[in-house]
């Protein structure tokens, strides 16, 4: 009787979280990824400096034994841009031209290692390794579960050009959830410096989805719970809380964040409505609502997105939404943002 009644609430509650699904019109991606053999969870897209076409989405397969995987623009994963044996990689990010020394700068890929409790850092697209093995984060917790890495971003700063990786966790106290680290690279290497400790949190939930506008200096994440915050990413201006926006706008999770970024500041803030299958989209000038889109991805952790052409398919840029049926979704820009 027991086991009926556990049953019955099942089927009620997958009822309900069907009813609550987006209700806009589903838009169908122009490419569904090959699939990983674990849990997708964020990708990170990055351009290819003479050939846009031959740019590569990464993607975390987030397992013990997962890996960061590489696809083509057709969602072909590319075995030899892969990075396997990876212990539960959660959220990545890409920059560009991180300088190793005078006269060398590289591309790179920043990922966590949650069960490591690092951070990883990979020369792309050569997919060397850069980091000696790992950089520790949180290293000043006692606990073990507040050193567990999750999310990422990459800040590269328009004063200087310095790199920082902004990192946060799956629990943590509120003021200072976030790290952020200094990327430094001198004859002895490359190191991860600890220069800023901050970020509100509400205690609901957790902080996973981080994204930087670099160019106007901005970090926003998502307090599941709550809303998207939104804080200077410079560590000199200071740790004020700027914004905490859109909130009621969203069923339940507030999860993966990407921005669109155009000139003169113009563009959009895109939010996964986790629950909903859907993504609200805000202005990057002044954070109001725009509108919200049913992408037809379910349980959307991770996005990403570039404004610049890539290809045929993608003549408008890109778009990519983990789908939770182990792959990606791929979309032209003009598509989501329904553009003329």
């Amino acid at each position: 009787m027991k086991q009926i009644r556990i049953l019955l609430f099942l089927s009620i509650l997958v009822l309900s979280c069907k009813q609550q699904a987006s209700k806009l019109p589903a838009i169908a991606p122009d490419i569904i990824t090959e699939k990983t053999p674990n849990d997708t969870d964020d990708p990170a897209i990055w351009i290819h400096p003479e050939d846009a076409s031959k740019s590569i989405v990464f993607g975390t397969d987030k397992e013990t034994n997962g890996g960061v995987y590489a696809f083509d623009l057709n969602g072909k994963i590319i075995r030899e841009k892969s990075i396997m044996d990876i212990q539960r990689p959660n959220n990545a990010d890409v920059e560009y031209g991180f300088q190793l020394n005078d006269s060398v700068a590289v591309d790179i890929i920043a990922f966590t290692e949650r069960e490591k409790q690092q951070i990883r850092l990979f020369s792309v697209p050569d997919m060397k390794p850069l980091d000696g093995g790992g950089f520790p984060v949180f290293e000043d917790e006692p606990n073990a579960e507040q050193r567990l890495a999750m999310g990422i971003s990459l800040y590269k700063s328009p004063k200087d050009s310095s790199m920082y990786a902004i990192v946060g966790r799956k629990i943590g106290p509120s003021g200072s959830y976030l790290y952020q680290y200094k990327l430094e690279s001198d004859s002895t290497g490359i190191s991860a410096r600890l220069v800023r400790k901050f970020g509100s949190f509400t205690g609901g939930k957790e902080i996973e989805a981080i994204a930087v506008d670099n160019e106007l200096g901005f970090v926003y994440y998502s307090d599941e719970g709550e809303c998207v915050k939104k804080y200077y990413a410079e560590p000199s201006m200071g740790n004020e809380e700027l914004a905490c926006f859109g909130g009621e706008l969203f069923l339940e999770d507030i999860e993966g964040i990407a921005i669109a970024k155009y000139p003169n500041g113009e563009g959009y803030i895109i939010v996964s409505d986790q629950q909903r299958g859907q993504f609200n989209i805000f202005s990057r000038k002044d954070n109001s609502f725009i509108k919200a889109v049913n992408l037809s991805t379910t349980e959307t952790d991770g996005c990403d997105v570039v404004t610049v052409p890539l290809n045929h398919t993608f003549p408008n840029g890109l778009f990519a939404a983990m789908n939770d049926a182990k792959d990606f979704y791929f979309y032209d820009l003009g598509k989501v943002l329904d553009l003329d």
